[in-house]
């Protein structure tokens, strides 16, 4: 029999010490339940991705002191725990240490280092050569890191032909929606493929614009899906082995999941009766539909930017429309309605409807509620600009005078009470620049920066689905979208239709289409070619816009690096 634990755990970037106290305490729990080998997710002492610290040798020589400390205080229980070593000649490695009775018994190296999407590993890191195999109660593992697992014939196909039995893969792999389903597949193909079982850790969490949903799962030698831990939570899955000469009679599954929040002790660790199963039967938590996933990967987002950034509470102007009514929602699952914030701003041109609007979402959700006109700033602004402005007509200069004092009322209220202001724009906003500079997107994290609004409105009905009452007023997801910048203006007066925009959006963002690609699907070609125009006018906007959930395959950051001062034109 072999135990093995899988700790999907939630590190913080740089907190070396409190991720090496959280370290000890799911080694403690695992020992506890009797495992024999406890398997920490991918740099999991210094968090996931450092990025520049790397380049910091103080920093890298902190990780490699805390493992070496950790190491001395793990005894009768084997421990595979990912961190940053360095060798002589001052090369770091993105690694797995093997430690037993008080020390590193032996360190792999990762060997296929991604750089695509928001990776940059090769920035930072060495590639690796050594073997990977461990051997506990007499069975060879073999021990490898994320990406050696996705690509064909890597390392895990060497250890498995030097002998290895059980594949565990250490992972710090970011979510983005329906990923989980496209991991699973891999593992069962490559659990097939070498025939022995494979065991996966996966880091779950926010860190800046990245969420890392979690998912452990353990696959048998057939491909089949014997355990999976849940998603967006911490979790210790325990897998019990009864390995016979091929590897694949499993004798019992149990699970034993942690709260996320709660102080560690015996009495927080939840146990269920071991289930005895047949070869091919499976114990898993089911997935979640991908309107639920999307919506608990923006919550623990904002939850974990908040939190690990020092912030107790968080406000957001509250428009009476659709967007800042779900981050309102989402900021409230965060942290709870006891540390939000809602500003309402109203101008001349604000409906006494979306003011009303305002005030009974605010009040359903429990949330600390406060009203500042901004006519009056807004005549001061006016008068100030008389002169220079003198016979010119009003255009989207006033406007965004609006959307700057509201800026400004939100950064001082922000200053003044040590808030962290959540921005309230929206992906379709954000790729053709339907905000403003200084305006509606000064904050300090975007929460729905990746959201499409055709999704905003799914999310947020979904929301109330949840609640089982319109939690969000019925008014507000029946209401025309309008920035209320000018009289009976509308988002469709400026942008079409958003039906037909996230179209293009997303064929053009994520699928990198060509106008005449776009066309083919139906759509529009002025609309299009209006609509990429705006795309590519609107970079220097994006680049200064706040940090924010990641959910797309190309969200606007780290996915997404094209040039400000940029002459190329889609024109076929």
């Amino acid at each position: 029999m072999l135990k093995i634990a899988l700790a999907q755990i939630n590190p913080t970037v740089a907190d070396i010490s409190g991720n090496a106290r959280k370290i000890l305490e799911y080694v403690a729990q695992a020992q506890r339940s009797q495992a024999d080998l406890v398997v920490f997710p991918e740099l999991a002492i210094c968090g996931y991705p450092p990025e520049d610290l790397l380049l910091k040798k103080h920093f890298v020589a902190a990780n490699i002191k805390a493992l070496d400390a950790l190491a001395k205080k793990i005894h009768d229980i084997t421990a595979i725990v990912g961190f940053v070593d360095s060798d002589a000649s001052g090369k770091i490695y993105n690694a797995a240490a093997i430690i037993a009775d008080g020390k590193v018994q032996d360190v792999y190296y990762k060997q296929q280092l991604p750089n695509y999407g928001v990776f940059d590993e090769k920035r930072y890191f060495s590639v690796g050569n050594n073997a990977g195999i461990a051997t506990i109660n007499g069975i060879k593992i073999g021990v490898n890191i994320c990406e050696d697992i996705w690509i064909d014939g890597s390392i895990y196909q060497a250890q498995t032909k030097a002998g290895a039995k059980i594949l565990v893969n250490i992972s710090s792999s970011p979510y983005q929606a329906g990923k989980i389903k496209i991991r699973e597949e891999l593992l069962k193909r490559r659990a097939k493929e070498t025939k022995v079982n494979l065991f996966y850790v996966n880091t779950v969490g926010g860190q800046d614009e990245l969420v890392f949903d979690g998912g452990s799962m353990v696959i048998s030698p057939d491909g089949n899906l014997l355990a999976r831990a849940k998603q967006f939570e911490e979790q210790l899955l325990m897998v019990s082995l009864r390995v016979t000469e091929g590897s694949e009679a499993i004798s019992e599954i149990k699970k034993i999941a942690t709260s996320p929040t709660a102080p560690r002790n015996d009495t927080n660790f939840t146990t269920s009766k071991e289930v005895r199963l047949k070869p091919f039967d499976t114990e898993v938590t089911p997935l979640l539909d991908e309107t639920d996933e999307i919506y608990k990967a923006l919550v623990v987002g904002t939850r974990d930017y908040a939190r690990k950034n020092g912030f107790k509470k968080v406000a957001l102007g509250l428009s009476g429309g659709i967007d800042s009514a779900l981050v309102a929602c989402i900021a409230v699952d965060a942290l709870g309605a006891e540390n939000v914030a809602a500003i309402s701003m109203p101008s001349r041109f604000n409906s006494k409807a979306t003011q009303q609007d305002a005030r009974v979402l605010a009040k359903n959700l429990g949330i600390e509620f406060h009203e500042i006109a901004i006519k009056k700033i807004f005549e001061a602004y006016l008068k100030t600009m008389a002169k220079p402005f003198h016979g010119m007509n009003a255009d989207t200069t006033e406007e965004n005078i609006q959307a700057r004092i509201r800026g400004n009322i939100l950064m001082a209220m922000a200053n003044k009470f040590g808030w962290l202001i959540l921005t309230t724009g929206n992906k379709s906003e954000m790729a053709v620049g339907y905000c403003t500079l200084y305006g509606d997107m000064s904050g300090g994290y975007a929460v729905i920066k990746d959201i499409f609004k055709t999704k905003v409105y799914e999310l947020s009905r979904y929301r109330n689905s949840l609640s089982g009452n319109n939690l969000i007023p019925k008014s507000i997801l029946l209401r025309a979208p309008s920035a209320e910048l000018r009289p009976n203006q509308t988002d469709e007066q400026s942008l079409g239709s958003y039906e037909d925009l996230d179209k293009i959006l997303m064929a053009y963002i994520e699928g990198h289409a060509s106008p005449a690609e776009i066309i083919a699907q139906g759509l529009d070609a002025k609309m299009v070619a209006r609509t990429l125009r705006l795309v590519d006018l609107n970079e220097y906007k994006r680049r200064q816009a706040p940090p924010g959930v990641k959910i797309t395959t190309r969200a606007f950051g780290k996915d997404w690096r094209l040039p400000i001062t940029n002459k190329y034109k889609e024109d076929k």
